[in-house]
């Protein structure tokens, strides 16, 4: 089976792993303290907080923002749910904003219409599949309402645009390390911020309430349980040192897929000029006229011995978001086209160009 993904453990993260097991301090405490500092020297921001997954992250982000009830946040059409979930459990409404053909990626001129009808009181945007959103425009935009952007930086730990990190760019970023990005703990998430309120609000609240600062327990806060464990963070410490082998790893396989897949009906991934993309996910595009046949394709592919999926999802079609909003099929046009010709291709660290080539073969073939 040529899987959709492997992660990349290897001796030291499993030594560091056993080591931190072995010393009896499992929950948040040194080691994640160490991760914290490893992350935001990498990113080049102030503070950086580790949280239990990339969920935790957006919505303790919105919440220390004051993001809630009767407040709008604009947010892409096409990212994992969990983008706009947030909002929700905030108590506040997503604003849907449609994205752009060829990045997939929020479409600046769509936010600027909608920020120009609703009052928004936070924009959301996806550097969706590893390569980043328009910042420069959204930011512009942002600076002329007054409005704060948390960046979903969930697949982005590594890329730039225009030389700039992700997670440096809105008042706070947020990063997934599920399996499927660069690098992972299994399950994890981190808050990066310059921001010294937003960092300390984060941190009493994934923590209970508990107020960090404080020389005896004082519970300031209703808060959550969304800490990281240490040895979590001593595996993303050591996954943080080849971070950046890891991303050029999958840049030279995005860079073969480019290749083996010019000249045919598929459309890779654009990238725009100035972005580092990192492909989190290879998401190319199938022909319109098959694109109905998607499933039997990535079923296919599967009895051939090749995983593969769908890219991501259009949010505003998913039944609790289509019943609150009153969505219909037409409302996000390119929303509606891309997610629907949208399939992501195996990409990982060790994966082969024969292995490759066996990929888009077989893809090739089913499209004849």
């Amino acid at each position: 089976m040529i899987r959709l993904t492997i992660p990349s453990i290897e001796q030291d993260d499993l030594d560091a792993v056993r080591e931190t097991l072995a010393s009896g301090m499992l929950v948040q405490g040194a080691r994640v303290a160490a991760f914290e500092r490893d992350v935001a020297d990498y990113v080049g921001c102030k503070h950086a907080v580790a949280v239990s997954n990339c969920t935790a992250a957006l919505h303790l982000s919105l919440l220390a923002l004051g993001v809630g009830p009767g407040d709008a946040v604009a947010v892409t059409t096409y990212s994992w749910p969990a983008t706009a979930n947030v909002i929700a459990l905030c108590g506040a409404r997503p604003v849907f904003v449609d994205i752009q053909p060829d990045t997939y990626n929020m479409d600046p001129h769509r936010l600027a219409e909608v920020l120009a009808r609703e009052n928004v009181r936070a924009i959301l945007p996806v550097h969706t599949f590893g390569q980043m959103a328009d910042m420069p425009a959204i930011l512009e935009l942002a600076d002329r309402y007054g409005i704060p952007v948390v960046e979903d930086a969930a697949c982005a730990l590594g890329a730039t645009i225009h030389g700039r990190p992700a997670g440096t760019w809105g008042i706070a970023g947020c990063f997934s390390l599920h399996p499927r990005k660069a690098i992972t703990t299994g399950e994890g998430g981190l808050i990066t911020t310059n921001d010294a309120h937003l960092a300390r609000q984060a941190r009493i609240l994934r923590n209970h309430g508990l107020d960090p600062d404080s020389p005896t327990p004082d519970f300031i806060a209703a808060g959550y349980n969304l800490r990281m464990t240490e040895f979590q963070a001593a595996l993303g410490s050591a996954q943080m040192k080849k971070l950046d082998r890891l991303v050029e790893a999958r840049r030279q396989g995005a860079a073969r897929y480019d290749q083996l897949l010019a000249g045919s009906e598929i459309t890779p991934p654009a990238v725009r000029n100035g972005a580092h993309h990192v492909y989190q996910s290879y998401v190319a595009l199938l022909p319109q006229a098959v694109a109905p046949k998607r499933a039997e394709i990535i079923a296919a592919l599967k009895s051939k011995g090749i995983e593969t999926t769908i890219g991501t999802y259009h949010m505003p079609l998913t039944t609790y978001f289509r019943k609150k909003g009153h969505h219909q099929p037409g409302d996000f046009p390119v929303t509606d086209e891309i997610s629907a010709r949208s399939v992501s291709l195996p990409l990982y660290e060790r994966i082969t160009r024969e292995d490759q080539q066996q990929v888009v073969a077989a893809l090739m073939e089913l499209l004849e």
